[in-house]
């Protein structure tokens, strides 16, 4: 076995490895970007080397630095985590070369994965089955067309050197295709170095089913079963389950065998994961293999009660598997959600900022939290704004989504937008709860997840209203209005704006017997119990736990009704913002000009693509508000934005 080990990677994946090698008492070598140079699994690994500026293309993607590091720190083998450098075969070879063992597989295993279209070809040649479409050389745009024309839309257009979603798009008609294909070449390049697409038949309301596997040197490959990653929007997973929901031992079976003999055509060793697509009526399709471990490999840990890095590090030091296929079993059922900082109600936009305040829920039996982030850490803009992933395990699957709402509803995240709210609409409504899964499931139920009223904030306000009107911790009670007044009841009138822009005024006064507040014309009768963030409000005669965090001029309350920000109207303030108009289009997140799309003068129609935008290797095109013209671009391809940045003046017709 190994006694140091350098982790060519970053974040929670980096922590994640960590984790294991101490369990082994194998010491840990962290490379970071400028970027990260605070980050959690700096301060986890034994050492930690600089390597270069934010941009992972200054540091995370330098090979050349990452191998001299590992010869300066005397690692003996580097673990490559997954994204980056995780499916370089570029990489595995120079790493071979400089004589440090690659914690992955062999050279010739990642090249022939690492192009769909050749591993597509390989596929069929071991009778592992295919779904119809396109895996040629012949890149030019009319060939592509002619292709996806003669295979029949919808079609998928596909990066054939990626995943994650990046580079993927669903083309409905022949007219879209164009333009798709452009949009796709140009993130598989941003992502990959490589812009080179595959084509395939769109199937309707597919499964995304993949299979663990397993190899080693001595000839032996095992599967440790299926993950069901259906859930994804944008093509990224967003839950992963496992098993996967009404799947069959004999379907199990099937698609075992399938992925080991995919593995076994490639000479396969280390972790990898061989992805299906699986129609209705149950028949499967291979759809490509990732040469690697997988973020949602934490799932398959909770139902066998493997360490699936240390089978990594053991096969990658010459070690038989630790077990044969007979002697694997699964228990129970495990469900993963990925805590991402983005905001579900602006198209999923990556959201950055300072954590604030990051307490999630308490892990231990069944629960369990895989994070790179900590109280005060930042999400930037420059890598995956992932905040964590939370994996919950229980005896059976409705145990599991009880617990895992349970856990997501104890999440306390301030600084930064997330998921979390839609997370829990999500594992709670009745398709995902009961089983009815495909990868269209989010888009069709998209008003129900995306509703266009939010809840009622009466006891968020209530609760605010009540702690404004008294000194609380840290406040200096000079600062504190009194509500006393001469021979009449003391009154004050506060007012605040919730996330729907809608503003309240909540009348409070009080007596002898507590306060007594009016709510959009609605009399209650209540008091604020206790310090801190963890009061108890009694309304009304009911008694109400709530959290409530001050940030700046925020109040930011869990309670029954969820998460619920409000600000704080001051009356004696100047609000004067009206810069903000349909004809000023700002960024709305930072990131990057990939490509001006419109002329300044020449008129568009409503919803014409005029900029699009790169953040975190996705992109985000900005559209005409209007029929009109833009008066002026204030930034040009290639060029950075700032969130809130002046993009360019708009003109309606």
């Amino acid at each position: 076995m190994f006694s140091k080990i350098l982790i060519a990677n970053r974040g929670e994946i980096a922590c994640r490895v960590i984790r294991t090698c101490k369990r082994l008492g194998i010491r840990t070598v962290a490379v970071h970007s400028d970027a990260d140079r605070d980050a959690q699994f700096v301060r986890d690994a034994d050492e930690a080397w600089r390597l270069g500026p934010a941009p992972a293309a200054d540091s995370y993607l330098r090979g050349d630095l990452i191998l001299d590091i590992a010869r300066r720190s005397g690692a003996q083998a580097i673990h490559p985590g997954y994204g980056f450098l995780s499916e370089n075969a570029g990489f595995a070879a120079a790493c071979a070369e400089a004589g440090v063992v690659f914690i992955g597989p062999p050279v010739e295993a990642i090249a022939a994965m690492g192009s769909k279209s050749a591993a597509k070809r390989l596929m069929e040649a071991a009778g592992v089955p295919l779904v119809p479409g396109y895996h040629g050389d012949a890149q030019d745009s009319a060939t592509l067309h002619a292709r996806a024309d003669d295979i029949g839309y919808p079609v998928l257009i596909k990066a054939s050197a990626g995943g994650g979603g990046k580079g993927m798009r669903i083309v409905g008609t022949s007219g879209e295709f164009d333009d798709a294909l452009a949009s796709c070449r140009r993130e598989a390049a941003a992502s990959f170095g490589d812009d080179r697409v595959l084509i395939e038949r769109y199937l309707q309301r597919p499964r995304h089913i993949e299979m663990q596997v397993f190899a080693d040197s001595h000839g032996h490959c095992v599967h440790l079963f299926e993950r069901d990653c259906s859930v994804q929007r944008r093509h990224q997973k967003v839950l992963e389950e496992a098993p996967a929901p009404g799947m069959s031992d004999e379907r199990r079976r099937e698609m075992g065998e399938a992925a080991c003999n995919a593995a076994r055509a490639v000479g396969y060793v280390g972790a990898g994961t061989v992805e299906f697509i699986v129609e209705p009526d149950g028949r499967f399709h291979f759809m490509e293999m990732n040469t690697r471990l997988q973020v949602e490999h934490p799932v398959t840990e909770m139902i066998t009660g493997l360490d699936l890095v240390e089978w990594q590090l053991r096969v990658a030091a010459g070690e038989p598997l630790p077990c044969a296929q007979s002697a694997l079993t699964l228990h129970g059922h495990a469900i993963e959600a990925r805590v991402y900082a983005e905001d579900p109600e602006r198209g999923f936009l990556p959201a950055t900022g300072q954590l604030r305040r990051l307490s999630p829920p308490q892990a231990g039996t069944g629960v369990r939290i895989d994070s790179g982030v900590a109280e005060g850490d930042s999400i930037t803009p420059f890598y995956d704004p992932m905040i964590a992933k939370l994996i919950v395990w229980a005896e059976d699957r409705d145990a599991a989504l009880a617990r895992l709402d349970r856990a997501l509803a104890d999440w306390r995240v301030v600084g930064v937008a997330t998921n979390i709210d839609f997370l829990r609409r999500l594992i709670t409504h009745p398709a995902f709860a009961g089983a009815d899964l495909d990868t269209g499931l989010i888009e069709r139920h998209h008003d129900a997840l995306f509703p266009s009223t939010t809840p009622a904030a009466d006891v968020a306000l209530l609760a605010a209203a009540l702690a404004e009107c008294q000194p609380g911790s840290g406040q200096d009670a000079w600062k504190v209005r009194p509500d006393w007044r001469l021979n009449q009841p003391g009154q004050r009138t506060l007012r605040f704006v919730t996330a729907d822009g809608r503003e309240h005024a909540v009348h409070v006064s009080h007596d002898n017997d507590g306060a007594r507040l009016t709510l959009d014309d609605i009399p209650h009768c209540g008091m604020l119990a206790g310090e801190g963030e963890q009061r108890v409000l009694h309304i009304d005669g009911h008694r109400v736990p709530v959290t409530l965090i001050r940030d700046g001029e925020q109040y930011i309350v869990y309670g029954p009704q969820g998460r619920q920000a409000l600000r704080r109207v001051d009356p004696l303030a100047v609000i004067a913002d009206d810069t903000q108009t349909e004809s000023h289009l700002r960024a709305p997140m930072p990131g990057r000009v990939v490509a001006v799309l419109a002329e300044a003068g020449r008129p568009v129609e409503k919803g014409a693509p005029l900029m699009i935008l790169e953040a975190m290797k996705m992109e985000h095109t900005i559209t005409a508000p209007s029929s009109g013209s833009v008066s002026e671009f204030y930034f040009a391809a290639g060029e950075q934005v700032g969130e809130g940045a002046d993009l360019l003046d708009f003109v309606a017709a």
